[in-house]
């Protein structure tokens, strides 16, 4: 198959979208890439939602998006877009359809675009495997564009924009019998109405392929980008947003990981991220991720172009192949490095900044699942046995003056390689740089089962840069591990949270790295306890990225939506008691989902649900499967742990002694 997906692989290109024009608000082509979220107030509530769709603009919403799940919420947009009107404000409004044509066709005469989901827009959603005959599958075709074509005659009438939105926890049950629940499902989900659209010379549409796993909804909207070229189809502006995201630094750092992998490949003309709060704290966060673009060119430095055809599959998830070195590459999850040689000293306690805890009480360190595999102390070797399993690295001249201790390890640059012969014998990490990785180079690393590269960069393109130094490692048969290494300046750190999820996530999507290591540069002198902070939320950040580009589980993870008109229940207090309940069981995957339409569909990676069902109703699902139907809420947490413990995957929390 043909890959190319997007303007360029070594440098920042927008792709250039078809323009659609939303109430004014024009969206693709030059124009600059659009901040939107959703209201979580019942669509009834007309002042309610007025009052938090103001807030949302002045929070940076350029579009918001309103439910209406029925004829009557659909009916009452009339009222909340005449009062926004009649209060000075003009934001385009978007109406989100799921089961409902009738409100569908209703809302497009009111607002200036709808969104319909394909997998449950007049398809059939049931969980049931069905076989389909090529001619059963074609006539259920045929019944959805007699159901889809009063909608887009209504909105071409009108002017109304569409976004055919697919979402890959709620594909038909005839999509997955044919294409199963994979990327190309979700693709020709969409399809399928996209090009009923065009049979009516309807082409005011905008295309989301969204999930919760970051994997699967970067190679879906890469995938829908290349059928759309191969059929010769309108380049349709993309709206990009992982579903389901969950909250706090979560939440912020997997929306980074799939939406910001798939800016740095120039794909994208809108961008909503799903976080479990108040919608107005989405748009701040979208618009930090889309400003990093803004001025890309001019603040770049030139890569060298990749000539050959690129050496990875960009639609299907395969792991760079790697030779084992000590606990790197190989079948390894990747390693964490946790960069301490800036603190201003180190006792045994300092190590909390690379997540083991020490206890005094018992004078020893606790395990920890975020606990990092290495640490980089510079030029100051740690003076003090290190904790079971924690290893160090220091630069080549202090490993070579400090005796060459057991579990310490040589940190070399591209001169001291190349021309001095005293190695480690088993483990030795090599700093490089795209420049450094010449021939020579690369002749030695072929042949080199000790090393470990250290890949860095200062470009503004760091994700394209760093992708070029594994096209070179691919192309000469290098298979070394390597440890992607990123450093920020003086900048607050929910930018770095977003920086290096983008930066580091979009290289680990690909398959494309063994380790990873983040540090600051630049930084205003501080005190130890302003280090040690800083440094603990690096290494946090780190084991994040990680498992929110699902290449290393190392904490329970929540797949919450973000909440709407539709939720049955209070969602972020609901998730935080979840959480504060759950939050030791390390790799299990929870959905929190607010109401049956975001329910066993939406959570579709998730190992367990919690779904409002009903006013004070909760049903308690395994996988897709429900198992509980109207458990009360008051009572459902616990029976949601009782599943669990039936299932043998609930563990006791550990309790710690006061004296910690």
């Amino acid at each position: 198959m043909n890959k190319i997906y997007c303007p360029s692989l070594t440098e920042y290109k927008r792709r250039v979208a078809r323009v659609v024009n939303i109430g004014g608000v024009p969206l693709g082509g030059d124009y600059p890439i659009r901040v939107q979220s959703m209201t979580t107030v019942d669509t009834m509530d007309t002042q309610g939602s007025v009052e938090q769709t103001l807030r949302m603009v002045a929070a940076g919403c350029e579009y918001v998006r309103i439910t209406a799940p029925s004829v009557k919420e659909a009916q009452n947009l009339l009222k909340i877009k005449q009062e926004l009107r009649a209060r000075g404000c003009n934001v385009p409004l978007i109406a989100d359809i799921h089961f409902t044509p009738n409100a569908a066709e209703l809302a497009a005469r009111i607002v200036e675009k709808v969104r319909v989901n394909p997998g449950n827009y007049a398809d059939k959603k049931k969980f049931e495997e069905i076989e389909y005959t090529d001619a059963s599958y074609a006539a259920e075709v045929e019944r959805i564009r007699e159901r889809f074509r009063p909608l887009v005659k209504i909105c071409k009438e009108y002017g109304t924009a569409m976004r055919i939105g697919t979402n890959h926890g709620s594909l038909s049950d005839r999509i997955l019998s044919r294409y199963g629940d994979t990327p190309l499902g979700m693709v020709e989900s969409a399809l399928e109405f996209l090009r009923l659209c065009e049979e009516e010379n309807y082409y005011d549409v905008v295309l989301s392929m969204k999930a919760s796993n970051t994997q699967v909804m970067v190679q879906a909207y890469r995938l829908l980008v290349q059928k759309l070229d191969e059929e010769g189809l309108q380049p349709y502006p993309l709206h990009l947003g992982v579903t389901e995201a969950g909250e706090a630094e979560d939440g912020r750092i997997k929306s980074a990981v799939g939406i910001g992998t798939l800016l740095e490949d120039g794909l994208g003309d809108t961008v909503r991220v799903s976080l479990t709060e108040a919608p107005e704290a989405e748009a701040p966060v979208a618009k930090m991720l889309i400003d990093r673009y803004v001025d890309r060119a001019a603040l770049a430095r030139p890569i060298e172009p990749l000539i050959t055809p690129e050496p990875l599959n960009p639609f299907q998830y395969h792991r760079r192949a790697t030779h084992e070195v000590a606990n790197f590459g190989g079948l390894n999850v990747p390693r964490v490095v946790a960069d301490i040689s800036r603190l201003p000293q180190l006792e045994y306690a300092d190590l909390r900044a690379a997540g083991h805890l020490y206890s005094p009480f018992l004078d020893k360190f606790q395990m920890s699942d975020q606990g990092a595999d290495y640490i980089y102390t510079g030029e100051r070797p740690v003076p003090f046995m290190l904790p079971n399993g924690l290893k160090e690295i220091v630069n080549y001249t202090a490993w070579a003056d400090a005796g060459r201790r057991p579990h310490h390890f040589p940190l070399l640059t591209a001169f001291t390689y190349i021309n001095d012969e005293l190695r480690h014998p088993q483990l030795n990490f090599l700093m490089l740089s795209l420049l450094e990785l010449d021939a020579k180079m690369l002749h030695a690393l072929r042949a080199d089962t000790t090393v470990v590269l250290v890949l860095v960069t200062q470009n503004a393109q760091a994700m394209p840069e760093l992708r070029r130094a594994y096209f070179k490692l691919l192309d000469a048969g290098v298979t070394c591990p390597v440890i992607n290494c990123r450093a920020y300046g003086d900048q607050p750190l929910a930018q770095t949270q977003l920086d290096a999820s983008t930066d580091i996530g979009g290289l680990l999507i690909d398959g494309l790295g063994d380790g990873i290591v983040l540090g600051t540069e630049h930084y205003a002198a501080c005190g130890q306890e302003e280090w040690l902070e800083l440094l603990s939320n690096l290494n946090q950040l780190s084991f994040g990225i990680l498992q929110a580009a699902r290449t290393r589980m190392s904490k329970t993870e929540y797949i919450s939506c973000p909440s709407c008109g539709r939720t049955l229940f209070d969602l972020q207090e609901t998730t935080a008691l979840i959480r504060q309940r759950t939050d030791h069981l390390k790799g299990i995957k929870i959905g929190i989902m607010g109401c049956i339409v975001n329910g066993p569909g939406e959570m579709a990676d998730a190992d367990y649900g919690y779904v409002g069902v009903g006013k004070g109703k909760i049903a308690l699902y395994r996988g897709q499967e429900v198992i509980k139907k109207a458990v009360p809420e008051a009572k459902a947490v616990d029976e949601l742990i009782e599943l669990m413990r039936e299932d043998g995957k609930w563990v006791e929390k550990e309790v710690v002694p006061a004296q910690f």
